[in-house]
């Protein structure tokens, strides 16, 4: 039976850890990572639509991360006018559209166009909905980044395993239809709760001058290398499960669904890890099981050994971005949101560009290899790792 003294209390608890605008946020991640997933098992049929080879497709990948760099520093700049409140409200609308742009692209420069504002309105949505997260955390008095970064995981597990299943029962635009439908219907829900803040036009002016300190940079290199092996399994996990292992189509997206899966499960359980044992110890832990989940994945004999690799991956990559967008983003002596920029956009780079030079790498040595030798960044992220203590916090004011 349930008194008045256990409701009160439950529902300070619940206005406690999860205000409107930690949920609303949190509903950001979800829509992105469902289209990011989304697009995992749409690769194959977007390169066989336009009849791309895997170096085409690279050159394909190559301008979704040149979209990503011009847009993301936009967002920056826009937040310093408007505040991330609007900016992610506005880059959230207009990315909305994409996944029906690249269902309809019957050309290759077509194509690309449409690949370059999926990938510039991802990384602009991406920027503003970090920084809102940082806002929410402040705001709250506790980590939060990992868990919205959980919820980008979720969506990307749901987009990436529904895909093949959906764009077979519905049709490839049907797919995009019901994605787009269903990103505007939780827009409509989260949107008066989203947080808002006010501009901060007095740090307009360094906001888009580099910083002239190390620490930014080296916390955006750690992101980076955090980044390139997921943007990898993100792009071409897919089709290595299928020209290399033998996928079908539906198994195949599961590549970037069963990493996708693990890494939700352990981001929702991050925040409370990194506040028990600390950012440095809990990074340090993540990056050595992605280094094993690497490389099984690499040197798998067929695609479900595979999949375990990439799951193992998920778990140890789950946490090391939110901690390193956390150490950012609470870096001593620095104006709001100017580390944080520098890390987003070192970060995203190394996901959106990597995967393009790996696929002309591809065509002459196989992705096996690759996947097999990408731990040696996080060899460099484990050099760094002792940076984000920033992260924790107790290192916040």
């Amino acid at each position: 039976m349930t008194t008045p003294e256990t409701a009160l209390a439950e529902k300070s608890f619940v206005k406690t850890y999860f205000p409107p605008t930690r949920l609303a946020v949190s509903g950001l991640f979800l829509l992105n990572g469902t289209f990011a997933g989304a697009w995992a098992p749409k690769i194959p049929e977007f390169a066989s639509r336009l009849g791309l080879t895997e170096g085409g497709l690279g050159l394909m990948i190559m301008c979704f991360g040149i979209g990503s760099i011009i847009l993301m520093p936009i967002a920056g700049i826009l937040i310093a006018h408007f505040g991330t409140t609007r900016t992610v409200k506005g880059a959230t609308i207009l990315f909305l559209s994409t996944m029906l742009l690249l269902s309809l692209t019957p050309t290759i420069l077509l194509g690309a166009i449409a690949i370059f504002f999926f990938g510039g309105l991802m990384g602009a949505m991406d920027v503003a909905m970090n920084g809102n997260a940082v806002e929410v955390e402040k705001s709250m008095r506790r980590a939060i980044m990992s868990s919205c970064h959980a919820f980008w995981s979720l969506g990307a597990f749901i987009g990436a395993t529904t895909g093949g299943f959906l764009m077979g029962a519905l049709g490839v635009l049907g797919h995009a239809a019901l994605l787009t439908v269903a990103g505007a219907v939780l827009l409509v829900f989260i949107w008066p709760h989203i947080l808002h803040d006010a501009p901060h036009p007095s740090e307009e002016r360094q906001k888009v001058r580099l910083p002239m300190t190390p620490l930014p940079w080296l916390i955006g290199l750690m992101a980076l290398f955090c980044m390139v092996p997921e943007g990898a399994i993100l792009d071409w996990g897919a089709l290595y499960m299928r020209k290399e292992l033998g996928a079908s189509l539906a198994l195949s997206g599961f590549a970037f669904g069963t990493f996708s899966l693990t890494m939700a499960v352990m981001r929702f359980a991050g925040d409370h890890v990194r506040d028990r044992f600390g950012a440095v110890k809990t990074l340090r832990t993540c990056t050595v099981i992605a280094i094993i989940g690497m490389v099984v994945a690499g040197t798998a004999p067929n695609a479900y050994v595979a999949m375990v690799g990439f799951a193992l991956c998920g778990v140890g990559i789950s946490n090391m971005v939110p901690i390193a967008f956390s150490a950012a983003g609470n870096l001593p002596g620095f104006a709001q949101g100017v580390a944080l920029s520098v890390t987003t956009v070192m970060g995203y780079s190394g996901s959106l560009f990597a995967p393009s030079v790996i696929g002309f790498i591809a065509e002459h040595v196989g992705f096996a290899l690759i996947f097999a030798l990408l731990p040696v960044l996080f060899l460099v992220v484990l050099l760094l790792s002792h940076h984000a203590v920033h992260a924790d916090v107790r290192e916040r004011p």
